[in-house]
């Protein structure tokens, strides 16, 4: 893990690449019911906060591997939701 920097960007970037390929679907269909896209707007929304909240916790003790786990937690999430995405 490079850094928590590195980490907190990571998490922005990708998420918001989600949201931002949801926001492209809309335009691109807008005779469509967006009511699956929001609801894939809102779960990113969710993650961004949830995944936030745990890298800036400093209470952890072996900070290293959660970090690690955090990462990889951000890998499973945001596949999820590409696949959610793609299904649209």
């Amino acid at each position: 893990m490079a850094s928590i920097r590195d980490l907190k960007k990571d998490i922005n970037y990708v998420l918001g690449d989600i949201i931002e390929a949801v926001y492209e679907w809309e335009l691109d269909n807008p005779g469509a019911d967006t009511k699956k896209s929001e609801a894939i707007i809102d779960e990113a929304i969710a993650t961004f906060d949830d995944l936030i909240t745990k890298v800036s916790d400093r209470k952890v003790e072996n900070r290293s591997s959660f970090l690690k786990s955090v990462n990889k937690e951000l890998e499973s999430k945001g596949n999820a939701l590409i696949e959610k995405v793609n299904k649209l």
